[in-house]
C-alpha cells in the first residue's frame, strides 16, 4: 500500500543549487511530514513544470541564472494566480523582501534562517491553501445539491432535508486534513456517518475506531500511541498504537466528550504538532491519519464548565456536523419502519409482515430517546414474535408507554392555531374538533388517538360515548 502524499497538492522547490534542494526536501519531510515535493534546478523549466502538475505552492530562490526569482514570481502571478509563492534568498534585504511581497509572494525567508521558521512558514501556506480549497469545494457542493457518491450514505434511510444537507457537507470537507466533529444523541448513527466520511475522503488506509469513554490517561496513551518494549512492567513486546494502525486512513475516536483532561492535552498536541511519542520512546512519529471524533455530550457546555479544554474544543470544531434526533425527523419513521421490517424478516428467516396503517402514526407520537437504534430494536422484537398476517401493534404500544409531556408540547411555530380565526371556538367545539381530527388521523384507533391528544384511552372513550 503506497503512502498518502501530504499535502494533497504539489510543492515545487526551485533553486540552482542541488544541494540546497536536497537539504530543504529532507527538512520538510523530517520536520513536518511533507512528502508531495518536486524539485527544479533550472529556472527555465519552472513554467513548463507547473503546467504539467497540480501544484499549490512554490518555494522560489531569488538569485538564479537565466530567469531570476523575481521574474518567475511575476510570471507565476500572471499565469497561475491560484499558486502561492514563498521567496527564499541568500541576502537579508528589506527592500527586496518588500518588493517580492508587493508582487504577490506569501512570505520571504533568508536561507540562513532557522529550520523551524522556514517549516512554520511552509505549514502556514499549506493551511491557507487547504482552507481555500475546502471553501471552494464546500461552496460548489452545497450549491449543486445532490451527492457525488450517494452509495456511501446508503446505510442512512432518510428523506429529511437536514440529513441530506449534512451528507453534502461531509462530502465537501471529506478530503480536509483537519478534524471532523460529529455530534448527536446516542443511537443516531455517528459511527455510520464517520464511515461515510472515511469513504468520501479517498484515504487508502483503514478506518480504526476507538471508544475512549472510561479510558484513563495511561490506557488512552498506550491505546493510541503504542509502546516500546520495556516501556512499563509487562511490556514484553513493542506494540503499534491505533494511530499507526490507521496510517493513511482515518482514526475515529468515539465519545470524545468523556475524555479526561490529561488525555485531552495529549490529543491537542497530536492535532497541533502532527506527531506523537510511543510510550518508552524518545523518537516522535508522524500522524498520518485523518482524525474524526464523535460525542453525544454537549461539548460547548462541558467547555464552559471547565470539563473540556477550550483550545481542544475549538481545534475539533473546525468541521462539525450534527445528526438530528429521530423525533426531529419524524417524516423518516415510515421509511425506517419498512426498512427494518424487511431487514428483520431476512435476519429471522421470515416473510416480511405487513404493518398496520396506524403504526407509523403511533410511532410518530413517541419521542424515541434511543433514536433509530431504539426503533430498530422495537421492530426486531415485534417481528420475532410475529406469526403471520398483519403485524400486531401490541409490542409497540407496550414498549412506548404513555405519551410524554415533551412529545406533547407543540412546536413554536404552531403554538396558537387560532391566530387566523375571526371567531374563537368554544371549549366544547374545540374539544369536538380535536377528537374528530385525532380519530381521523388514527384511522379510528382509540389508543393512538388518545396519545395524539395527550389523554388516557378511557378518557377518550368516555368522550366518544358522550357524542353518540
Amino acid at each position: 500500500m503506497s503512502e498518502t502524499l501530504f499535502p494533497a497538492f504539489g510543492i515545487l522547490l526551485v533553486d540552482d543549487e542541488p544541494a540546497w534542494l536536497r537539504s530543504v526536501s529532507l527538512t520538510l519531510e523530517r520536520s513536518a511530514g511533507i512528502t508531495n515535493i518536486r524539485s527544479c534546478s533550472d529556472s527555465r523549466q519552472v513554467m513548463e513544470t507547473l503546467a504539467g502538475g497540480d501544484f499549490g505552492l512554490v518555494l522560489l530562490d531569488l538569485t538564479m541564472p537565466h530567469l531570476s526569482g523575481e521574474e518567475l514570481l511575476t510570471l507565476i502571478a500572471e499565469q497561475y494566480p491560484e499558486i502561492t509563492c514563498i521567496v527564499i534568498s541568500g541576502l537579508n534585504q528589506v527592500a527586496t523582501a518588500v518588493n517580492c511581497i508587493k508582487k504577490g509572494a506569501f512570505d520571504y525567508f533568508v536561507k540562513t534562517v532557522e529550520e523551524d521558521r522556514l517549516v512554520g512558514g511552509v505549514l502556514r501556506a499549506i493551511r491557507m491553501l487547504e482552507l481555500e480549497r475546502e471553501n471552494r469545494e464546500m461552496h460548489s457542493r452545497l450549491l449543486s445539491g445532490g451527492l457525488r457518491r450517494p452509495e456511501l450514505f446508503s446505510p442512512f434511510v432518510t428523506a429529511d432535508p437536514a440529513m441530506l444537507t449534512q451528507f453534502a457537507y461531509i462530502e465537501a470537507v471529506a478530503k480536509s486534513p483537519q478534524p471532523l466533529l460529529i455530534t448527536g444523541e446516542s443511537g443516531t448513527g455517528k459511527e455510520l456517518l464517520a464511515r461515510a466520511a472515511h469513504g468520501a475522503s479517498g484515504c487508502k488506509g483503514p478506518l480504526v475506531a476507538v471508544n475512549v469513554a472510561g479510558l484513563d490517561d495511561t490506557v488512552f496513551s498506550d491505546t493510541l500511541f503504542g509502546h516500546q518494549r520495556g516501556a512499563y512492567t509487562g511490556a514484553d513486546q513493542p506494540r503499534k498504537g491505533m494511530i499507526e494502525e490507521a496510517a493513511d486512513g482515518t482514526l475515529f475516536l468515539d465519545e470524545i466528550g468523556d475524555l479526561g483532561i490529561a488525555s485531552q492535552v495529549k490529543l491537542l498536541r497530536l492535532l497541533q504538532e502532527g506527531e506523537y511519542y510511543p510510550l518508552g520512546s524518545d523518537r516522535p512519529k508522524r500522524l498520518r491519519a485523518r482524525v474524526i471524533v464523535a460525542t453525544h455530550a454537549d461539548l460547548a457546555a462541558k467547555e464552559a464548565s471547565g470539563q473540556f479544554r477550550r483550545d481542544l474544543y475549538y481545534r475539533l470544531k473546525t468541521h462539525q456536523v450534527r445528526i438530528p434526533a429521530l423525533r426531529d425527523r419524524r417524516c423518516d419513521i415510515p421509511l425506517l419502519l419498512e426498512h427494518f421490517l424487511a431487514e428483520a424478516a431476512r435476519a429471522l428467516g421470515k416473510k416480511k409482515p405487513t404493518a398496520p396503517r396506524e403504526l407509523s402514526q403511533l410511532l410518530a407520537t413517541y419521542s424515541f430517546p434511543g433514536n433509530v437504534r431504539e426503533l430498530k430494536a422495537l421492530v426486531y422484537d415485534a417481528v420475532s414474535l410475529h406469526g403471520g398476517g398483519v403485524l400486531s401493534m401490541e409490542r409497540f404500544i407496550t414498549a412506548i408507554g404513555p405519551r410524554s409531556a415533551a412529545t406533547a408540547a407543540p412546536s413554536p411555530e404552531r403554538r396558537n392555531p387560532f391566530l387566523c380565526c375571526e371567531r374563537l371556538p368554544t371549549f366544547s367545539e374545540a374539544a369536538e374538533l380535536l377528537v374528530s381530527e385525532a380519530m381521523q388521523r388514527s384511522n379510528g384507533n382509540q389508543t393512538i388517538a388518545a396519545r395524539l391528544l395527550g389523554i388516557s384511552q378511557p378518557a377518550l372513550s368516555k368522550r366518544l360515548k358522550q357524542r353518540d
